[in-house]
Protein backbone atom coordinates (compact mmCIF):
# COMPACT_ATOMS: atom_id res chain seq x y z
CA UNK A 1 0.00 0.00 0.00
CA UNK A 2 1.78 3.58 -1.06
CA UNK A 3 -0.62 5.73 0.93
CA UNK A 4 -1.84 7.97 -1.16
CA UNK A 5 -5.11 9.09 0.22
CA UNK A 6 -3.37 9.20 3.30
CA UNK A 7 -2.38 12.62 4.85
CA UNK A 8 1.53 14.10 4.82
CA UNK A 9 1.99 13.32 8.64
CA UNK A 10 0.78 9.66 8.00
CA UNK A 11 2.60 9.06 4.97
CA UNK A 12 5.91 10.23 6.81
CA UNK A 13 5.39 6.52 8.78
CA UNK A 14 3.05 4.44 6.67
CA UNK A 15 4.68 4.26 2.97
CA UNK A 16 5.98 1.03 0.82
CA UNK A 17 8.94 1.13 2.84
CA UNK A 18 7.28 0.54 6.40
CA UNK A 19 7.86 -3.14 7.01
CA UNK A 20 10.65 -5.68 5.10
CA UNK A 21 8.15 -7.73 2.96
CA UNK A 22 10.35 -10.71 3.49
CA UNK A 23 10.92 -10.38 7.66
CA UNK A 24 8.32 -8.05 8.67
CA UNK A 25 10.66 -5.72 10.41
CA UNK A 26 9.25 -2.31 11.07
CA UNK A 27 12.97 -0.68 10.32
CA UNK A 28 14.25 -0.74 6.99
CA UNK A 29 17.19 -3.12 6.26
CA UNK A 30 21.01 -1.99 5.81
CA UNK A 31 22.09 -3.39 2.91
CA UNK A 32 26.03 -3.06 3.24
CA UNK A 33 26.47 -5.36 0.29
CA UNK A 34 28.93 -3.84 -2.47
CA UNK A 35 28.22 -6.07 -5.37
CA UNK A 36 25.07 -8.66 -5.60
CA UNK A 37 25.37 -12.97 -7.02
CA UNK A 38 24.03 -13.37 -10.18
CA UNK A 39 21.99 -16.41 -10.53
CA UNK A 40 22.32 -16.68 -14.49
CA UNK A 41 24.16 -15.63 -16.90
CA UNK A 42 22.37 -13.83 -19.10
CA UNK A 43 19.89 -12.32 -17.15
CA UNK A 44 20.90 -10.31 -14.30
CA UNK A 45 19.02 -9.60 -10.87
CA UNK A 46 17.68 -6.15 -10.08
CA UNK A 47 20.39 -5.36 -8.39
CA UNK A 48 24.20 -5.99 -9.60
CA UNK A 49 26.32 -3.40 -8.01
CA UNK A 50 26.01 -0.70 -5.60
CA UNK A 51 26.50 2.61 -7.09
CA UNK A 52 23.74 1.70 -9.85
CA UNK A 53 21.33 0.22 -6.84
CA UNK A 54 20.84 -1.07 -3.42
CA UNK A 55 18.15 -1.60 -2.07
CA UNK A 56 18.46 0.50 1.25
CA UNK A 57 18.85 3.41 -0.95
CA UNK A 58 15.98 2.68 -2.97
CA UNK A 59 13.79 2.99 0.19
CA UNK A 60 14.80 6.60 0.76
CA UNK A 61 14.21 7.06 -3.00
CA UNK A 62 11.05 5.44 -3.25
CA UNK A 63 9.71 7.90 0.18
CA UNK A 64 11.21 10.71 -1.23
CA UNK A 65 9.21 10.59 -4.50
CA UNK A 66 5.66 10.32 -2.74
CA UNK A 67 6.19 12.77 -0.25
CA UNK A 68 7.63 15.17 -3.16
CA UNK A 69 4.39 13.87 -5.53
CA UNK A 70 7.05 12.45 -8.56
CA UNK A 71 7.68 9.98 -10.37
CA UNK A 72 11.60 8.71 -9.24
CA UNK A 73 13.89 10.25 -6.15
CA UNK A 74 17.34 10.09 -6.53
CA UNK A 75 19.87 9.73 -3.53
CA UNK A 76 23.08 11.60 -3.51
CA UNK A 77 26.29 11.53 -1.03
CA UNK A 78 25.90 15.15 -0.03
CA UNK A 79 23.32 18.24 -1.05
CA UNK A 80 25.85 19.64 -3.59
CA UNK A 81 26.28 16.42 -5.46
CA UNK A 82 22.34 16.08 -6.20
CA UNK A 83 22.65 19.79 -7.71
CA UNK A 84 25.81 18.99 -9.95
CA UNK A 85 24.46 15.79 -10.78
CA UNK A 86 20.98 17.31 -12.02
CA UNK A 87 23.25 20.52 -13.38
CA UNK A 88 24.87 17.71 -16.08
CA UNK A 89 21.56 17.48 -18.10
CA UNK A 90 22.78 20.40 -18.83
CA UNK A 91 25.11 20.95 -21.97
CA UNK A 92 27.91 23.10 -23.34
CA UNK A 93 26.52 26.56 -24.99
CA UNK A 94 23.63 26.10 -22.62
CA UNK A 95 22.87 29.26 -20.18
CA UNK A 96 21.02 29.62 -16.65
CA UNK A 97 18.82 31.87 -15.01
CA UNK A 98 19.29 31.88 -11.44
CA UNK A 99 18.22 33.15 -8.46
CA UNK A 100 21.17 35.77 -7.20
CA UNK A 101 21.36 34.85 -3.24
CA UNK A 102 21.36 31.16 -4.04
CA UNK A 103 23.64 29.02 -1.10
CA UNK A 104 26.92 29.84 -1.75
CA UNK A 105 28.04 26.45 -2.56
CA UNK A 106 25.78 26.57 -5.69
CA UNK A 107 26.58 30.13 -6.24
CA UNK A 108 30.46 28.14 -6.45
CA UNK A 109 29.66 25.32 -8.73
CA UNK A 110 27.98 27.69 -11.46
CA UNK A 111 30.85 30.34 -11.97
CA UNK A 112 33.51 28.24 -11.55
CA UNK A 113 32.43 24.99 -12.54
CA UNK A 114 29.91 24.77 -14.68
CA UNK A 115 31.41 28.14 -16.83
CA UNK A 116 34.83 25.83 -17.45
CA UNK A 117 32.55 23.46 -19.64
CA UNK A 118 30.52 26.85 -21.53
CA UNK A 119 27.46 26.85 -19.82
CA UNK A 120 26.66 30.43 -19.31
CA UNK A 121 24.42 32.12 -16.08
CA UNK A 122 22.62 35.28 -15.07
CA UNK A 123 22.03 35.99 -11.43
CA UNK A 124 18.82 37.74 -11.10
CA UNK A 125 16.38 38.85 -8.32
CA UNK A 126 13.35 36.49 -8.94
CA UNK A 127 11.39 38.12 -7.11
CA UNK A 128 11.20 40.44 -9.98
CA UNK A 129 9.00 38.61 -12.82
CA UNK A 130 10.20 41.17 -15.29
CA UNK A 131 14.01 40.71 -14.53
CA UNK A 132 13.56 37.36 -14.91
CA UNK A 133 12.43 37.86 -18.60
CA UNK A 134 14.92 40.61 -19.26
CA UNK A 135 17.70 37.51 -18.66
CA UNK A 136 16.15 35.34 -20.50
CA UNK A 137 18.50 34.16 -23.98
CA UNK A 138 17.49 32.01 -26.51
CA UNK A 139 19.63 29.22 -25.22
CA UNK A 140 18.40 29.15 -21.85
CA UNK A 141 17.85 25.66 -20.87
CA UNK A 142 16.95 25.90 -16.84
CA UNK A 143 15.80 28.20 -14.61
CA UNK A 144 17.36 27.60 -11.07
CA UNK A 145 15.13 28.98 -8.00
CA UNK A 146 15.88 28.47 -4.50
CA UNK A 147 12.56 29.45 -2.28
CA UNK A 148 12.90 31.14 0.29
CA UNK A 149 16.34 31.63 -0.58
CA UNK A 150 19.44 31.63 1.14
CA UNK A 151 20.00 33.90 3.45
CA UNK A 152 17.70 36.58 2.99
CA UNK A 153 14.10 34.60 2.28
CA UNK A 154 13.36 35.72 -0.38
CA UNK A 155 10.09 34.05 -1.89
CA UNK A 156 10.16 33.39 -5.59
CA UNK A 157 6.49 32.38 -7.43
CA UNK A 158 7.52 28.96 -8.66
CA UNK A 159 4.24 28.77 -11.04
CA UNK A 160 4.79 31.93 -12.89
CA UNK A 161 8.57 30.89 -13.27
CA UNK A 162 7.50 27.57 -13.73
CA UNK A 163 5.16 28.70 -16.80
CA UNK A 164 7.69 30.78 -18.41
CA UNK A 165 10.57 28.00 -18.62
CA UNK A 166 7.84 25.56 -20.01
CA UNK A 167 7.54 28.34 -22.95
CA UNK A 168 11.25 28.88 -23.29
CA UNK A 169 11.75 24.85 -23.66
CA UNK A 170 13.49 24.89 -20.42
CA UNK A 171 13.68 22.83 -16.94
CA UNK A 172 13.02 24.62 -13.38
CA UNK A 173 15.17 23.68 -11.07
CA UNK A 174 14.15 24.65 -7.58
CA UNK A 175 15.67 23.77 -4.09
CA UNK A 176 13.21 22.68 -1.16
CA UNK A 177 15.38 22.19 1.47
CA UNK A 178 14.56 25.12 4.02
CA UNK A 179 11.12 24.10 3.89
CA UNK A 180 11.04 20.35 2.42
CA UNK A 181 7.85 19.13 1.09
CA UNK A 182 6.00 18.70 4.32
CA UNK A 183 5.60 22.50 3.67
CA UNK A 184 6.15 23.26 -0.17
CA UNK A 185 5.61 20.67 -3.25
CA UNK A 186 7.35 22.52 -6.37
CA UNK A 187 6.44 19.35 -8.49
CA UNK A 188 2.52 20.34 -7.74
CA UNK A 189 4.02 23.84 -9.44
CA UNK A 190 5.13 22.65 -12.59
CA UNK A 191 8.39 22.87 -11.54
CA UNK A 192 10.74 20.10 -13.14
CA UNK A 193 13.46 19.07 -10.60
CA UNK A 194 13.45 19.49 -6.89
CA UNK A 195 16.39 19.27 -4.61
CA UNK A 196 17.19 18.59 -1.41
CA UNK A 197 20.56 19.32 1.24
CA UNK A 198 19.06 16.26 2.85
CA UNK A 199 21.65 16.93 5.51
CA UNK A 200 18.95 19.69 7.26
CA UNK A 201 15.28 19.27 7.92
CA UNK A 202 15.01 15.79 6.51
CA UNK A 203 17.50 14.46 8.81
CA UNK A 204 17.13 16.69 11.32
CA UNK A 205 19.61 15.86 13.68
CA UNK A 206 22.99 16.86 12.31
CA UNK A 207 24.32 13.54 11.98
CA UNK A 208 24.15 13.06 8.55
CA UNK A 209 25.22 14.77 4.93
CA UNK A 210 22.83 14.13 2.19
CA UNK A 211 21.30 15.23 -0.62
CA UNK A 212 18.36 14.09 -2.94
CA UNK A 213 16.73 15.17 -6.22
CA UNK A 214 13.02 14.26 -7.22
CA UNK A 215 11.40 14.63 -10.70
CA UNK A 216 7.98 13.63 -12.11
CA UNK A 217 8.29 13.14 -16.03
CA UNK A 218 9.46 9.36 -16.71
CA UNK A 219 11.89 10.87 -19.31
CA UNK A 220 13.68 13.26 -16.98
CA UNK A 221 13.96 10.34 -14.30
CA UNK A 222 15.92 8.22 -17.18
CA UNK A 223 18.47 10.96 -18.19
CA UNK A 224 18.89 11.84 -14.18
CA UNK A 225 19.57 7.97 -13.34
CA UNK A 226 21.33 7.87 -15.78
CA UNK A 227 24.17 10.61 -14.66
CA UNK A 228 23.83 8.95 -10.84
CA UNK A 229 25.05 6.11 -12.05
CA UNK A 230 27.95 7.49 -14.46
CA UNK A 231 28.82 10.03 -12.02
CA UNK A 232 28.33 8.10 -8.99
CA UNK A 233 28.04 10.49 -5.95
CA UNK A 234 25.24 7.93 -4.27
CA UNK A 235 24.32 8.37 -0.84
CA UNK A 236 25.92 5.50 1.43
CA UNK A 237 23.52 3.07 2.85
CA UNK A 238 24.25 3.59 6.35
CA UNK A 239 22.99 7.71 5.97
CA UNK A 240 20.24 6.82 3.81
CA UNK A 241 19.00 4.64 6.80
CA UNK A 242 19.55 7.53 9.36
CA UNK A 243 17.60 10.11 6.70
CA UNK A 244 14.68 7.92 6.25
CA UNK A 245 14.87 7.86 10.66
CA UNK A 246 14.58 11.23 10.93
CA UNK A 247 12.12 11.67 7.65
CA UNK A 248 9.73 9.97 10.32
CA UNK A 249 9.78 12.95 12.52
CA UNK A 250 9.64 15.88 10.36
CA UNK A 251 6.19 17.25 10.18
CA UNK A 252 6.50 17.12 14.02
CA UNK A 253 9.74 18.90 14.24
CA UNK A 254 8.84 21.62 11.63
CA UNK A 255 5.82 22.75 13.14
CA UNK A 256 7.50 23.20 16.67
CA UNK A 257 10.34 25.07 14.76
CA UNK A 258 8.18 27.56 13.15
CA UNK A 259 6.43 28.35 15.76
CA UNK A 260 9.15 29.24 17.53
CA UNK A 261 10.85 31.20 14.92
CA UNK A 262 7.79 33.18 14.60
CA UNK A 263 7.93 34.02 18.35
CA UNK A 264 11.53 34.51 17.41
CA UNK A 265 11.37 37.07 14.27
CA UNK A 266 8.52 39.22 16.24
CA UNK A 267 10.84 39.41 19.26
CA UNK A 268 13.67 40.43 16.92
CA UNK A 269 11.41 42.63 14.54
CA UNK A 270 10.75 44.65 17.72
CA UNK A 271 13.84 45.19 19.41
CA UNK A 272 16.29 48.67 18.69
CA UNK A 273 19.23 46.99 18.58
CA UNK A 274 18.16 44.84 14.92
CA UNK A 275 18.28 46.75 12.19
CA UNK A 276 16.50 44.07 9.83
CA UNK A 277 14.62 40.88 10.25
CA UNK A 278 13.87 38.68 7.33
CA UNK A 279 11.14 36.00 7.20
CA UNK A 280 7.87 35.27 5.58
CA UNK A 281 5.30 34.65 8.32
CA UNK A 282 5.81 38.35 8.87
CA UNK A 283 3.20 40.62 7.25
CA UNK A 284 6.09 43.23 6.32
CA UNK A 285 7.69 40.58 4.40
CA UNK A 286 7.35 41.72 0.93
CA UNK A 287 6.43 38.27 -0.77
CA UNK A 288 4.34 37.57 2.62
CA UNK A 289 0.74 36.53 0.47
CA UNK A 290 3.16 35.02 -1.89
CA UNK A 291 4.54 32.46 0.47
CA UNK A 292 1.13 31.70 1.59
CA UNK A 293 -0.43 30.96 -1.20
CA UNK A 294 2.10 28.77 -2.34
CA UNK A 295 3.62 27.17 0.64
CA UNK A 296 2.04 25.41 3.83
CA UNK A 297 4.24 27.77 5.95
CA UNK A 298 7.33 30.01 6.18
CA UNK A 299 9.86 27.21 7.72
CA UNK A 300 11.76 28.03 10.61
CA UNK A 301 14.81 30.24 9.43
CA UNK A 302 15.32 33.49 9.25
CA UNK A 303 17.89 36.37 9.48
CA UNK A 304 18.43 39.16 10.78
CA UNK A 305 21.01 41.97 10.89
CA UNK A 306 22.16 44.65 13.15
CA UNK A 307 23.71 47.77 13.16
CA UNK A 308 27.20 46.52 12.22
CA UNK A 309 30.01 43.64 12.25
CA UNK A 310 31.29 45.08 15.45
CA UNK A 311 27.74 44.28 16.91
CA UNK A 312 27.07 41.11 15.03
CA UNK A 313 30.96 40.10 17.04
CA UNK A 314 29.46 41.45 20.14
CA UNK A 315 26.42 39.31 19.79
CA UNK A 316 27.76 36.30 18.90
CA UNK A 317 30.26 36.16 21.93
CA UNK A 318 27.48 36.51 23.82
CA UNK A 319 24.64 34.17 22.50
CA UNK A 320 25.29 30.74 24.98
CA UNK A 321 22.09 28.83 23.62
CA UNK A 322 22.39 28.65 19.90
CA UNK A 323 25.77 26.39 18.22
CA UNK A 324 27.40 29.21 16.02
CA UNK A 325 27.98 26.74 13.28
CA UNK A 326 27.35 25.96 9.31
CA UNK A 327 24.01 23.91 8.50
CA UNK A 328 20.84 24.75 9.47
CA UNK A 329 17.51 22.51 9.94
CA UNK A 330 18.22 20.15 13.44
CA UNK A 331 16.92 19.73 16.67
CA UNK A 332 19.07 22.10 17.58
CA UNK A 333 19.02 26.08 16.92
CA UNK A 334 22.02 26.73 14.80
CA UNK A 335 23.58 30.54 14.57
CA UNK A 336 25.14 30.76 11.18
CA UNK A 337 27.23 33.91 10.11
CA UNK A 338 27.08 34.28 5.88
CA UNK A 339 29.13 36.06 5.20
CA UNK A 340 31.49 33.55 6.58
CA UNK A 341 30.33 30.17 6.43
CA UNK A 342 27.52 29.43 3.78
CA UNK A 343 28.57 32.23 1.22
CA UNK A 344 32.23 32.25 1.90
CA UNK A 345 32.47 31.27 -1.48
CA UNK A 346 30.68 34.39 -3.08
CA UNK A 347 33.31 37.03 -3.52
CA UNK A 348 32.38 40.26 -1.17
CA UNK A 349 31.38 42.31 -3.51
CA UNK A 350 28.91 40.10 -4.89
CA UNK A 351 27.66 39.21 -1.20
CA UNK A 352 27.06 42.83 -1.07
CA UNK A 353 25.50 43.45 -4.12
CA UNK A 354 22.97 40.86 -2.91
CA UNK A 355 22.62 42.30 0.62
CA UNK A 356 24.60 39.67 2.51
CA UNK A 357 26.42 42.45 4.62
CA UNK A 358 28.94 41.44 7.14
CA UNK A 359 26.40 42.39 9.81
CA UNK A 360 23.69 39.65 8.81
CA UNK A 361 23.15 36.67 10.88
CA UNK A 362 21.22 33.45 9.99
CA UNK A 363 19.14 31.42 12.66
CA UNK A 364 17.96 27.77 11.97
CA UNK A 365 15.34 27.92 14.52
CA UNK A 366 15.39 24.24 16.81
CA UNK A 367 13.32 22.70 19.05
CA UNK A 368 14.46 24.04 22.63
CA UNK A 369 11.58 26.49 23.99
CA UNK A 370 11.45 30.03 22.44
CA UNK A 371 11.14 31.79 25.75
CA UNK A 372 14.79 30.47 26.42
CA UNK A 373 15.92 31.40 22.98
CA UNK A 374 14.34 35.18 23.74
CA UNK A 375 16.06 35.29 27.52
CA UNK A 376 19.04 34.23 25.57
CA UNK A 377 18.75 36.61 22.84
CA UNK A 378 18.05 39.58 25.05
CA UNK A 379 21.10 39.51 27.38
CA UNK A 380 23.21 38.81 24.46
CA UNK A 381 21.59 42.23 22.68
CA UNK A 382 21.78 43.80 25.95
CA UNK A 383 25.56 42.89 25.83
CA UNK A 384 25.98 44.76 22.66
CA UNK A 385 24.34 47.87 23.89
CA UNK A 386 26.60 47.80 26.42
CA UNK A 387 29.54 47.74 24.35
CA UNK A 388 28.24 50.34 21.68
CA UNK A 389 27.22 53.06 25.06
CA UNK A 390 31.19 52.47 25.92
CA UNK A 391 32.69 53.21 22.93
CA UNK A 392 30.42 56.08 22.15
CA UNK A 393 31.67 57.19 25.59
CA UNK A 394 35.10 56.56 24.41
CA UNK A 395 34.68 58.69 21.44
CA UNK A 396 33.49 61.76 23.56
CA UNK A 397 36.15 61.67 26.54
Amino acid sequence: MTGENYSFETKLLHNRQKIDSSTGAVSTPIHHASTFHQFEIDRFGKYDYSRSGNPTREALEEIIAELEGGSKGFAFASGMAAISTAFLLLSSDDHIVITEDVYGGTFRMVTEVLSRFGIDHTFVDMTDLEQVKAAIKPNTKAFYVETPSNPLLKVTDIRAISKLAKKQGALTYVDNTFLTPALQRPLELDADIVLHSATKFLSGHSDVVAGLAVVKDEELAKKLGFLQNAFGAILGVQDAWLVMRGIKTLQVRLEQSQKSALKIAEFLNNHPAIKNVYYPALSSHPQHELQKSQAQGPGAVLSFELSNEEALRNFVEAVKLPVFAVSLGAVESILSYPAKMSHAAMPQAEREKRGITNSLLRLSVGLENPDDLIIDFSQALENVNKKELILQQGDLS
